[in-house]
């Protein structure tokens, strides 16, 4: 079977509520490649995970300030899986994994769960929220240039400009920062393994023809991913600091859990499942720009040339390399 092959989410006997809310059908394709209908689920979607993901740069930054990393991960994954677990046995859908799934289950896992959230989590304790972000979101870029390797996706000109693009932008925004030997660079490196784990984790989630549906591969994805992240906390950070969190901390780990874990890694994978990859990837643009702006408003971090800079650079080379050249035609 071809591993390009599109998975399919939607289990038979989903209730009918699941079935509208998880298992929506992809566009259909005209004969020359242009959409005919894309479902509106999508944009909502794309339009509200953006927002949330975007906000959750500096409100992280501010739980981080009082939670250790590997503390604040091993809450954010445990809640946040157990309750995406719960709300698809709540809907009526089975647990199970299916038979043969469990081996790709784990490696996404360590990939797009494991992998992110510490790299991204350690990243935010050393560099400024709206810079993480910018790093963070290059993930698209990666993706393209690994699909050409995984999934036998031709690496084009256009791919290859836009590489050097996105590296340009990386280059002016921790340039300076390498320089003095500070703590930046450590968040960089960090930030920078957060985006490449991700993105190899999706490119992995397109390889493998899954039977399960959206929420509980998600869930699944959140509850293993998160084990080895229980592990380390239990091993290297003392269990008790959360019993002296100030008010604004638990605010904050409250909105992180509910909407960008829970409701926003849903709603991303359900993005790339009725989405072309194209377009979802395309729909991410915008979240490192809310990052910055909103770390800005929230946390008095300061704007200058070199963010402005970099944050355009990273967007024209994610533009060049995910937006599809005319004449080929979307899978």
């Amino acid at each position: 079977m071809n591993p390009r092959l599109k998975r399919h989410s939607t289990v038979k006997n989903e209730k009918k509520l699941m079935s509208k809310s998880l298992g929506s059908s992809p566009a259909t394709v005209s004969g020359d490649g242009a959409p005919e209908r894309l479902p509106p689920l999508g944009f909502i979607l794309l339009a509200i995970l953006s927002l949330f993901w975007g906000l959750n740069w500096p409100v992280m930054k501010m739980a981080l300030s009082e939670i250790p990393p590997w503390t604040f991960r091993t809450l954010c994954l445990g809640l946040g899986g157990l309750g995406l677990l719960a709300i698809a046995k709540a809907s009526g859908l089975s647990l199970a994994i299916p038979k043969g799934e469990i081996s790709p289950l784990l490696l996404v896992s360590l990939l797009n769960v494991t992998g992110w959230h510490i790299f991204s989590a350690h990243g935010l304790v050393y560099m400024k929220a709206g810079r993480a972000s910018i790093i963070a979101f290059t993930m698209p870029l990666w993706a393209a240039i690994l699909g050409s390797f995984i999934l036998d996706e031709r690496l084009t000109k256009r791919r290859i400009f836009g590489l050097f693009l996105g590296i340009t932008g990386l280059t002016i925004l921790i340039g300076p920062d390498i320089k003095t030997l500070g703590s930046a660079p450590a968040g960089a490196v960090f930030m920078l393994g957060a985006a490449i784990s991700w993105a190899i984790g999706t490119v992995t989630i397109k390889y493998f023809h899954w039977k399960m549906s959206t929420a509980l591969l998600t869930g699944w994805q959140m509850t293993l991913g998160g084990l080895p992240v229980i592990i380390g906390a239990l091993i290297l950070e003392p269990v008790t600091v959360i019993f002296h969190l100030s008010s604004q901390s638990i605010l904050a780990l409250v909105y992180v859990i509910l909407l960008p874990i829970i409701f926003c890694q849903w709603a991303w994978f359900k993005v790339v499942d009725i989405f072309p990859a194209t377009l979802a990837a395309i729909g991410t643009l915008i979240i490192p720009i809310i990052g910055v702006f909103s770390s800005a408003l929230i946390l008095g971090e300061s704007i200058g040339l070199q963010e402005l800079s970099a944050l355009t650079l990273v967007v024209i080379a994610l533009s060049i390399v995910m937006i599809r050249p005319e004449g080929i035609r979307q899978k």
